[in-house]
């Protein structure tokens, strides 16, 4: 009887001290979840947490109890998140368009318990979170099938905001019409340029003319409003739960890989990471001959390797263009700072719009 007590007794002791170590490992986790906050970061990081588990269950020698210790790890790791998700659960998303885009069904997939706040350009969302009104505004870089969505690119160049972290949404386009109106009813189809470009061959099959809208939802909400039986729109599952239509058919989008980059746009960097493998910057080279060749042969030399070079043209003098790369390797390194030093020795500009570990697929 007295083994069994004092082994309670050694219990109730552990526990005490344990009770203490919990509470600072929550304090722990509320800091984090502040800094995500801030940086519009997503709660769970799969990465990580396996990573830890691997660590941390190395330090149970005994292996009988290391798979109890992991399922202990995950126990904590899920009490984690849920806590971060309920400080984070007011956590204000910007995007451009209305209820049922893509761009909020993209932000709800990335943010649980997020608040997703509508405006009605990229420019308008961008400035929500300049203004304080957001934590963080998700805006498409470019789509599969479509390419680059320029303008968005323009707001990065010109704007102060920080890329932290890059999405790949798969997008499945769908054609909504008013309940009881078929697909050989439909004349006309409304959308997002973006959208009618990924969905061109199904509407030349169907020989319907075309209508451009500011985003697939609006163009929902337009149909569901309209007095008219012989129109459709070109929009999201979610869009057509919102505005009460039919989807007259689905997945009309010509290409079955038809995916979306959102990247997460916030005031705050997050801080460099050992992990960043790839990065976003931004630069103009001066007006002289052979520094675009020299800004690629700096980026070349100093060991980054470049993925993606697109020009733009600045719009403010005539015939003068920015350049946007998608570079891989750290840049937050003693290696990434020289290139900066170097490139601004034939760039009149260089901007780093932001760096992360890697593009996440949702």
């Amino acid at each position: 009887m007295d083994e069994l007590k004092n082994a309670r007794e050694s219990i109730n002791k552990i526990d005490k001290e344990m009770a203490e170590l919990f509470c600072q490992r929550m304090n722990a986790v509320e800091k984090i979840a502040q800094y995500k906050k801030e940086r519009g970061l997503p709660i769970l990081d799969s990465a990580r947490e396996e990573e830890v588990i691997i660590k941390n269950s190395a330090y149970v020698e005994d292996e009988t109890l290391r798979s109890y210790y992991v399922n202990f790890l995950r126990n904590n790791m899920e009490i984690s998140r849920n806590y971060q998700n309920m400080l984070n659960s007011g956590l204000r998303v910007a995007f451009s368009g209305v209820e049922g885009a893509f761009a909020q069904v993209a932000a709800e997939k990335i943010f649980e318990n997020c608040n997703s706040v509508p405006y009605d350009s990229f420019k308008s969302a961008y400035e929500a979170v300049l203004k304080g009104e957001c934590d963080c505004v998700l805006l498409p870089l470019e789509n599969s099938y479509n390419g680059d969505v320029g303008q968005v690119m323009d707001i990065a160049f010109f704007g102060s905001l920080y890329i932290n972290g890059v999405y790949d949404i798969a997008v499945t386009q769908n054609l909504l019409t008013k309940k009881g109106v078929s697909v050989d009813d439909v004349k006309e189809v409304i959308s997002h340029p973006q959208a009618l470009g990924q969905c061109a061959g199904f509407i030349k099959r169907m020989g319907y003319s075309i209508s451009e809208s500011s985003n697939t939802a609006v163009a929902a909400k337009f149909v569901a409003e309209s007095d008219r039986n012989d129109i459709a729109a070109i929009g999201s599952e979610k869009a057509a739960e919102i505005y009460g239509l039919e989807i007259a058919e689905r997945a009309i989008n010509d290409s079955n890989s038809n995916t979306t980059r959102f990247a997460v746009f916030s005031r705050v960097a997050k801080n460099s990471n050992e992990k960043d493998k790839q990065f976003i910057m931004m630069f103009t080279v001066k007006n002289e001959s052979g520094c675009l060749g020299s800004a690629l042969s700096v980026i070349g030399e100093n060991g980054f390797n470049l993925r993606a070079l697109k020009s733009r043209p600045t719009k403010e003098l005539i015939w003068d263009y920015y350049f946007y790369a998608e570079g891989e390797g750290n840049i937050n390194t003693p290696k990434g700072e020289k290139m900066i030093k170097d490139l601004l020795k034939v760039c009149s500009h260089v901007k780093v719009v932001g760096s992360y570990e890697k593009e996440i697929s949702l």
